[in-house]
């Protein structure tokens, strides 16, 4: 198991399409197992690779905090695909494997023109692979307060307002009237978005557009798919 080099761009490149369905290396929550992988990521992955960056952000939140995350750490190659070796931080060790015990320079220099082949034979079969499973489309469940102005805002319309911002990648649910206090009751609804294409910024400015209806929208809870 493993990422490759996380040093190297092919091993953050890995790392990003593993991350792809998963918002963290092992689990629903942070654990030991971020850190470990946290710790061989030199810096923060570029831009493009936004699922290995949103994961990097995240755990770099609890770097106070790491030390008290659950699990045990493990080695670096415990992690990541079951398809991959781990090479992090392998050109330092043959490096120091040169200091102390190369005379003549030869046998070691081709070793590591073989593991560096090996790698990268490895990391095309891992390539070959994903090209040939369908891509994965992220989604999140959000659940939206929508707060009328007082208890004489029509409900029914404030809904029919709310239903009808139509996007792609956006799916309107369930939805129920929940009581706030003196008369008044708030809009509680359902809805499923794919993260590239909808965020809750949009789903604000679209819904307090109505604002003959709406006074302010809140999310309740947001959670991956």
């Amino acid at each position: 198991m493993g990422f490759g080099d996380l040093k190297s761009a092919a091993g953050l490149q890995v790392l990003n399409d593993y991350l792809a369905d998963k918002s963290y290396i092992e689990g629903y929550v942070p654990s030991q197992a971020d850190v470990a992988v946290f710790e061989a990521v030199s810096s923060p992955p570029p831009a493009d690779l936004y699922h290995a960056l949103r994961w990097y952000n995240h755990i770099k939140s609890y770097e106070k905090e790491k030390a008290s995350l659950p699990g045990v750490k493990k080695a670096l190659g415990k992690y990541g695909p079951a398809d991959m070796e781990d090479t992090t931080g392998s050109a330092a060790a043959d490096s120091k494997d040169d200091d102390d015990i190369d005379l003549f320079g030869s046998d070691d220099e081709e070793e590591s023109e073989e593991a560096k082949q090996l790698r990268e034979e490895r990391l095309a079969q891992y390539e070959s692979k994903k090209a040939k499973k369908p891509a994965l489309v992220a989604k999140s469940s959000i659940l939206l307060d929508v707060k009328p102005w007082d208890d004489e805002t029509d409900m029914a319309k404030l809904e029919e307002c709310v239903r009808s911002i139509q996007a792609d990648g956006l799916v309107w649910g369930s939805s129920k009237l929940v009581p706030v206090g003196y008369g008044i009751k708030k809009l509680q609804i359902q809805c499923v978005v794919e993260d590239d294409k909808v965020g809750t910024d949009m789903l604000e400015e679209r819904i307090t557009a109505f604002e003959d209806y709406v006074q302010s929208m809140d999310v309740a809870a947001f959670n991956k798919i």
